[in-house]
């Protein structure tokens, strides 16, 4: 038998008449209105209170699940997994599943099968055993998480074989350079030529395949002492004759393979533009840190484009460099803020950082 509350349909809670009239308003109160699906089953798995947000879920309204068994929105093939799981709760006390949250399908009733996200939370009542479930729908969610695993196995297969395909014709281009260098004594400024477009290639190439395989995400993030981690980058980096001044930098938290990353990016990037022998200085600033140099800075007009992949003002620039700088920097959640260094070069600040 069932109670029916509330002044519309909209406002509708059909409760057990099991549950005391003294709380039914508690009930309303706190429910009617929440937009995830909420049902709570006794010991039997029968329904015994459904929220009016659960038809929106499941197509079913209240008084079409309450007294019926939740067997009724579980798909056939689960049923006897679902009954076993509570007998052998009910009997060990044993958790089988996460019950702050899980992701099972559903049967709605239209017939069609959705995945729910359901946190659940054991209670008495009256002496007797509640389970009540918190519903939410994530079937849009799991499939865009779908579709985008599968778009980025595509990408990934693609970038490979460009990759492969790309890099066995360069080396040979590279041999027959090498080769000409040592025969062809006239042509020495051309093949220098020819030799440097051929490693902008590579690194093209190099940028495109980690882009592919990246993107914007950050793993695992750890308590860094950054200006060890800027060290590290300044060495791995071809820097010349370039200086490196490092300032007080203290701790971040960060995923120490992209900030080396982001770091090689910029590094590179002040050579590029500001020579061989340009000062490449890193510091704190009030929330976060900064890398400036002594070249010729940026062209206000331009702040906003030098983070678009493709971009780049220099004939040998892979117009990738910044992009991943910007990469790097939104998978861990910084802001950057482009300006002017002291000695008029250009300056980068990463803002909104986890330090400690």
């Amino acid at each position: 038998m069932t109670d029916t509350v509330g002044d519309g349909e909209a406002d509708e809670l059909v409760v057990d008449s099991s549950i005391a009239d003294d709380d039914i308003e508690f009930y309303r109160t706190l429910l009617a209105n929440t937009s995830e699906g909420i049902l709570t089953i006794d010991e039997d798995s029968n329904i015994v209170f459904a929220n009016p947000a659960i038809e929106e879920i499941l197509g079913y309204s209240p008084d079409e699940l309450v007294g019926s068994s939740k067997m009724t929105i579980i798909p056939e093939r689960h049923r006897d997994d679902h009954r076993a799981g509570l007998e052998a709760y009910l009997r060990t006390g044993k958790r089988h599943i996460d019950w702050d949250g899980v992701e099972l399908p559903a049967q709605h009733r239209a017939g069609h099968e959705l995945v729910v996200s359901i946190s659940l939370r054991e209670h008495e009542y009256n002496g007797e055993r509640f389970f009540t479930g918190i519903f939410t729908d994530v079937t849009e969610r799991r499939e865009r998480e779908q579709r985008l695993q599968e778009k980025n196995e595509r990408l990934e297969s693609f970038a490979s074989v460009v990759s492969h395909d790309l890099r066995n014709p360069l080396g040979v281009a590279s041999a027959y350079v090498e080769i000409a260098q040592e025969t062809d004594t006239e042509a020495v400024d051309e093949l220098v030529e020819v030799e440097r477009s051929l490693d902008r290639m590579e690194r093209i190439i190099d940028d495109l395949l980690w882009l592919a395989r990246t993107g914007n995400q950050v793993g695992e993030q750890e308590l860094l002492d950054l200006a060890a981690v800027v060290e590290d980058a300044w060495e791995t980096t071809e820097t010349a004759d370039a200086t490196l001044v490092v300032d007080s930098t203290g701790w971040i938290r960060a995923d120490y393979d992209r900030l080396m990353q982001l770091l090689e990016n910029l590094f590179r990037n002040a050579i590029q533009h500001g020579g061989e022998d340009v000062t490449v200085r890193v510091g704190r600033i009030e929330g976060g840190w900064y890398v400036e140099d002594s070249g010729p800075g940026i062209d206000a007009d331009l702040t906003e484009e030098i983070f678009s992949p493709g971009m780049s003002t220099e004939e040998l620039g892979t117009g990738l460099g910044l992009y991943i700088v910007k990469s790097v920097a939104e998978g861990h959640g910084w802001e950057i803020a482009v300006g002017t260094s002291t000695d008029g070069g250009a300056r980068f600040e990463f803002t909104g950082i986890d330090e400690e």
